[in-house]
């Protein structure tokens, strides 16, 4: 069960519905707007402002680590100073600096004990001699103006640090880490050195420069300067519980000396180990290293994000040899953003629930009548017929008003709804007797128009027939005698040939048979046009030699052709059917299907079983040609006589095979594509079944798109 239908009662969907709900809503609607309101914008305030102090003190924490990295050297200058102008330096030593030797031994000894007295990591004394043939004080010394002592960062190799003192040189050395967010190492050691570096000149007797005191500290693995500032500015109760504040000092993006932690825990000690080695984020390398820019944003610190600030850091050349890092934890604050988020929205849910409920409570009273009004309308919709009565209100009251005139309106609806059913009714009536009387014409009218058709269609036919009859009158009169004279003139010529005509034998009996093929179209032509008067003997025959045939007849029709001529013959059913006509239609048939192609294509000649119920009845035969197909429009006339595509035809080719075809009680059928081919299907009974009909066309199917004819 949900939270609204536990504690309202009702769903959802339900308290949209109900007025009483509604206005619930609407009341408490400025009430969540201004908490929501309130929250996001006190959330905004947090983060807005609160975030502005968190960088302005990050940049305030590197103002004082830059400060306290001066102060460093600043300090070095005047430990030297002091070193210079102690009493025993000043009086134990003058005669060594004027140029006595013999006792060198002993002031060394001296500096050595005055470097561990000062925390330095390196305090020797160099003639000028020396200075001036070293390559790294060489860059000091035109920066020294007078007396006065000069400090700066430098870089020096492990060589140049082993000339200084061999033991910088091994604490100089820190394996690379490969870190989070920041570029591959390019080595795996870092055994350069960044050290802070004072010179101080030292003057003879007579006032001269003669000795330099060459002192400093190195950054590698020293943890003093970081650890101090780190307690300078990230005392107890600077951060919240949690976070941890972080220095580091970078030898380019590597950290040589810091505080971060490998492992955060409330706060980084020894045992834990430092990310000492580790490299500095790719985005903040490139800004602060590359373009000498001050970082103030949270960043990647080896593996958590801080709020961070790092500045570059430049050796006495004035080139970015490294950078300076402050930096605390974010996660710490981000968790109080949460908290503080879940308490408003906690107090928003609280105020939210007490004022509705408030709301509600004091609703329920003024909002029963109408409730009660609600009901009713819900009743009367159901097809009960109830009223709303009395309220219990003053006869004023609004309510009470809208509740008598909705009465009064269900009273009148009542009346007029059975005026209404009583009209519908006898209108109901009317309707059905002119309906059933429409239905009556309709199926006349229906059955007068097929009737129509079906006289029209056998007109058109009779007249064809008729017309048809007429010239195949004239024709066979016209043609017979011609044929007679060739056939006549054919035996004369093997007569006159004698022993000579075997050469030429095979074209004689090729004409000949032609001339008889000519007249066996001839009385086709009046076989179709006078049925009656023609009785074709039927005989049973395979069909695959018909096929064999046909092929030997139109190779002559087609061989100027490019006609690719392709039989897939897999019938075995022998079939009852006049040879030569049967003949007549396949050759009408494939050379169609030439003439459709422009002479150029393939065209496939199947013939197989015509099986039903699982009993060969008879043959199907299928030409198929890679002709343009048919036009829808005149798929249903190529059967028509005299109907043609072509130029040169007569239209009689495809009427008079229709018309054998029909005749044994075949089937003809036709399907085209549109510019792919034609496939015309002959289907052959076992037994013929002669169909003497009047109607030439029953039994014609067509599907596709197209005439060749």
């Amino acid at each position: 069960m949900s939270f609204f239908t536990h504690f309202f009662g009702v769903s959802w969907q339900q308290m949209q519905a109900k007025v009483r709900y509604r206005i619930l809503i609407l009341t408490l609607l400025p009430i969540l707007l201004t908490l929501v309101s309130l929250v996001f914008i006190t959330i905004y305030w947090n983060i807005s402002y609160t975030g502005k102090q968190l960088f302005m003190k990050v940049k305030a924490d590197l103002a004082v680590a830059e400060n306290t990295l001066q102060q460093v050297q600043v300090r070095q200058e005047k430990q030297l100073e002091r070193v210079m102008t102690s009493w025993t330096f000043q009086n134990d030593f003058r005669p060594i600096l004027s140029g006595a030797l013999a006792h060198r031994a002993s002031i060394d000894t001296f500096l050595h004990e005055q470097k561990k007295q000062l925390d330095l990591d390196f305090l020797r004394l160099v003639s000028v001699a020396e200075a001036a043939a070293d390559p790294d004080l060489r860059q000091i010394l035109p920066k020294i103006g007078g007396m006065l002592p000069y400090s700066g960062l430098m870089v020096l190799s492990r060589e140049r640090l082993a000339r200084i003192d061999p033991d910088l040189a091994q604490r100089a050395s820190i394996p690379l880490l490969a870190t989070l967010r920041a570029q591959s190492p390019d080595k795996q050691v870092e055994e350069r050195g960044l050290l802070s570096r004072s010179l101080l000149p030292i003057p003879d007797s007579e006032g001269k420069v003669a000795w330099y005191l060459d002192g400093g500290v190195l950054f590698n693995r020293d943890t003093r300067i970081v650890d101090h500032i780190r307690d300078l500015v990230y005392d107890k109760g600077t951060l919240p519980e949690r976070s941890i504040g972080t220095v580091t000092i970078f030898l380019d993006n590597i950290r040589v000396s810091t505080n971060v932690p490998l492992h955060f825990f409330p706060q980084p000690n020894e045992s834990q180990g430092r990310a000492l080695g580790s490299l500095v984020s790719e985005e903040v390398r490139e800004k602060v290293l590359n373009h000498g820019e001050l970082w103030v944003d949270r960043a990647f610190v080896y593996n958590d994000w801080f709020i961070s600030a790092y500045a570059p850091l430049e050796d006495i050349r004035g080139q970015r040899v490294g950078m300076i890092y402050t930096g605390f934890s974010e996660s710490p604050f981000i968790h109080n953003y949460l908290l503080n988020i879940i308490e408003l929205g906690t107090i928003l849910m609280l105020v939210l629930l007490i004022s509705g409920l408030l709301v509600y409570r004091g609703a329920y009273s003024l909002l029963q009548p109408i409730e009660r009004i609600h009901h009713v309308v819900q009743a009367v919709q159901s097809g009960r017929n109830v009223r709303i009565g009395a309220l219990g209100l003053d006869r004023d009251n609004e309510l009470s008003n809208l509740a008598e005139q909705f009465d009064r309106m269900l009273d009148l609806l009542q009346r007029r709804n059975a005026q209404i059913q009583a009209a519908a009714e006898q209108l109901e009536m009317k309707v059905e007797e002119r309906t059933r009387s429409l239905q009556d014409k309709t199926l006349e009218l229906q059955r007068n128009v097929a009737l129509l058709n079906e006289t029209r269609q056998q007109l058109v036919t009779n007249e064809k027939l008729t017309a048809l009859g007429e010239l195949t009158a004239g024709i066979a009169h016209e043609i017979n005698n011609p044929t007679a004279v060739i056939l006549g003139n054919m035996e004369l010529l093997r007569y006159e040939l004698g022993d000579k005509a075997e050469v030429v034998k095979e074209e004689i009996d090729l004409v000949i048979q032609q001339v008889g093929r000519i007249s066996t179209i001839i009385r086709s032509l009046l076989q179709y046009s006078r049925p009656g008067e023609f009785n074709a003997p039927l005989e049973m025959h395979p069909i695959t030699p018909i096929i064999e045939e046909m092929l030997v007849l139109v190779r002559h029709s087609i061989q100027k052709q490019e006609v690719v001529l392709i039989t897939e013959l897999n019938a075995s059913c022998p079939v009852q059917v006049n040879r030569p006509q049967l003949l007549q239609v396949l050759i009408n048939l494939v050379v169609n299907a030439a003439h459709a192609m422009d002479g150029k294509g393939r065209i496939w000649v199947r013939t197989y079983d015509w099986v039903q119920q699982d009993i060969a009845i008879g043959v199907k035969i299928e030409v198929e040609d890679e002709g343009s197909g048919i036009e829808p429009e005149q798929l249903g006339r190529i059967f028509d006589p005299f109907y043609t595509t072509r130029k040169d035809g007569t239209g009689l080719g495809l009427s008079l095979s229709y018309g054998i075809i029909k005749r044994i009680g075949g089937t003809i059928e036709v399907s085209s594509v549109l510019g792919k081919g034609s496939i015309f299907t002959i289907g052959l009974y076992h037994e013929a079944k002669e169909d003497h009909q009047n109607n030439p066309y029953d039994g014609l199917h067509f599907s596709g798109n197209h005439p060749e004819s």
